[in-house]
Parts: structure tokens; sequence; C-alpha cells
């Protein structure tokens, strides 16, 4: 199981966005991006533009890795319907995903270790991989006996996000996934170009 350890203030600082949820601000005293020269910017081609979008939707997520795209978009052009939808809806119902959405954790990383430590149930019983697929009208709540932990009540009752109007939020520790979302009811911290990255990801999967 693949967990990022590297820097998250500066990928933050990177993108000019508060891209993982952090309740400190990385932006508030560097607004720059990392480097000595942070404040210049070469124009980029449009392969690097292709490559930060990517880039931007991998740290989103939880720092994807390319192998965990890949695989996500091979599994959207073999789905039915919209290639574009497919993906993003892959992406949004990963179970560390629709913790973190439903409020149980602060951040996307926090939701990852809920899940991998084992405090996340899928209609009743414990599933501890963050790839899981919640499907609609499946369950997600925290196990009884990890309620009273402070993260998950500390991320219950930060009123700045929303829980998305696909899933419906069943008391304080449960929720459940209605239906797959639209690609109107995903929200990111930062503009991210979907169908960009599916057209880089055609060319190079």
């Amino acid at each position: 199981m693949v967990r990022y350890t590297g820097p998250k203030n500066r990928i933050a600082r990177r993108f000019g966005a508060n891209v993982f949820g952090r309740a400190r601000n990385p932006l508030l005293h560097k607004a720059n991006p990392p480097g000595v020269h942070g404040a210049r910017r070469k124009k980029k081609s449009d392969f690097g533009l292709q490559l930060e979008e990517q880039q931007k939707l991998k740290a989103v997520y939880g720092m994807l890795t390319q192998k965990q795209l890949v695989r996500y978009f091979r599994m959207a052009v073999a789905g039915h319907g919209n290639t574009v939808d497919n993906f993003q809806q892959l992406l949004e119902c990963r179970l560390d995903t629709v913790v973190y959405r439903l409020k149980f954790a602060p951040t996307i990383f926090a939701a990852h270790q809920l899940v991998s430590h084992g405090h996340v149930l899928v209609n009743g019983k414990k599933v501890d991989r963050r790839s899981f697929q919640v499907k609609p009208g499946m369950t997600v709540s925290i196990r009884e006996k990890s309620q009273k932990l402070a993260l998950i009540k500390s991320a219950l009752s930060h009123a700045a996000r929303e829980v998305p109007a696909y899933l419906e939020a069943q008391g304080d520790f449960a929720g459940k996934l209605m239906m797959l979302p639209a690609p109107d009811q995903i929200s990111f911290p930062l503009p991210i170009n979907v169908s960009t990255i599916t057209d880089f990801l055609a060319h190079v999967s």
C-alpha cells in the first residue's frame, strides 16, 4: 500500500491553493512557489501543462501514483458512457475519498489513516483498503469504538466543508452513497481540467 510521506505544504504552495484542506493554511506566510526564484515562472509547453493538471489531480486525491491514475483511466475506458465522467466517479468513489467527503476526517491523508487502521465500516463490515470502490446504496460508517477519536470529532465540527449532494449523512458517524456523482457535484480546491488529463493518459497508457 503506497503512502505519501513527502512535504505537503510545498505542494500546496506550488499550486497556489490549500490542496489538502489543512486547517493551518500553508499559503499564509509563503505565497510564492517553492524555490529560490519562486516568483518567476517560465511559460509551460503543452506537455508541461498536461503534466501539471495530472499532478494537481493526484494531489487532491492524496498523492496518487502514476500507476494508480493509469489503472483508473483504463477502468474508465472499459466502462459504459463518458470516459471523463467514469474516471472522475472512480476517483470520487474511493473509500478514502468518501470518508473525507463525509467529514469523518479533516484531510484526505487523515482519511487514508482512518481506513488503513480499521476505523471504517462499509455496510457494517470493516474495510481497510483505501482504494475500495464504494457503490451506490452502500453505507460507510465509523466503528463504534472509534467514534471518540479526537481526529473524527474535530473533523465533524469543521463547518467550512459541506457533504456533497450525492452522499447522504446518516447521523454523525454514518453516510450513504446515494448515486454516482455527476461532474458538477465534484468540487476541487483548485481548477483542474480532467479532460486534458484523460487525453494525456490516452496517449501514454
